[in-house]
């Protein structure tokens, strides 16, 4: 998933010291104007904040806590917009061109409630951004968030890999270092031999609808002989275990 209001900066009161000189100088109560208007008690705000500002604070700050604390259902669409379900009715918002459909924000041109709570939701995880879409993860079938346009399998955040990654094989306890996670699944990758991924007897434990994981054994590796000049072998995604999650195990 973030606007914050900067409120006007408060100004100092200037003090002037007495008279230095002698006679009745340092005694006649000479008027300080500063010093009088401060505290005069004209009813001056201190924080130079005039009734308009006030009242455009206030009003901001009662549509973010309402759109906290109201009930508020709020649903991804398809074409990047949400549905917000409240007791007032329903409106679709969208938050990439910061638009609503209700009156708060089509006839007076606020930044209304329900813009606010889809952002807040977005922020806290609870609901895809705009560039985003709901896809579930291939090894795990749990829910996450992956980009709009993204095909093929995918993986949740706890099953990913990164370029560089060290893992361990499953099968052989061999340490590899992954290069990078494709967008085919094991039962379409082709190896050099014109197999499938998902066809070797090793990876008959694994999803044939998982992705495939690119990476070089570490062996292979060397100052002069780095990650991209090694030889690649493919695996499907949960027979590779991050170095630092097998030793938890």
């Amino acid at each position: 998933m973030t606007h914050r209001r900067i409120p006007p900066a408060s100004f100092a009161v200037g003090e002037h010291g007495g008279g230095s000189g002698g006679g009745n100088d340092g005694n006649r109560g000479d008027r300080d104007p500063d010093r009088d208007d401060a505290n005069s008690g004209d009813g001056d705000d201190p924080t130079g904040e005039d009734d308009t500002d006030r009242d455009d604070r206030n009003r901001e700050d009662g549509r973010s806590e309402r759109a906290k604390r109201e009930p508020m259902t709020v649903r991804p669409l398809r074409d990047r917009r949400y549905v917000v379900e409240t007791d007032g009715g329903t409106y679709v918002v969208a938050l990439d061109a910061g638009t609503c459909s209700c009156p708060d924000h089509e006839i007076r041109g606020e930044r209304c409630k329900h813009l606010r709570r889809v952002a807040i939701e977005v922020t806290e995880g609870r609901i895809p951004a705009p560039d985003e879409r709901v896809g579930v993860c291939a090894v795990c079938g749990v829910e996450t968030f992956v980009p709009f346009a993204a095909s093929g399998p995918r993986l949740c955040e706890r099953h990913d890999f990164e370029r560089g990654d060290a893992v361990y094989d499953r099968e052989t306890g061999k340490l590899l270092v992954v290069t990078r996670v494709t967008a085919r699944r094991a039962d379409e990758y082709r190896t050099d031999e014109g197999r499938t991924i998902e066809a070797y007897p090793t990876n008959a434990a694994y999803g044939a609808h998982e992705p495939v994981v690119e990476a070089v054994y570490a062996e292979s590796l060397g100052p002069a002989h780095g990650i991209d000049d090694a030889r690649r072998y493919g695996f499907p995604a949960s027979r590779l275990v991050p170095v630092d999650v097998a030793r938890e195990d």
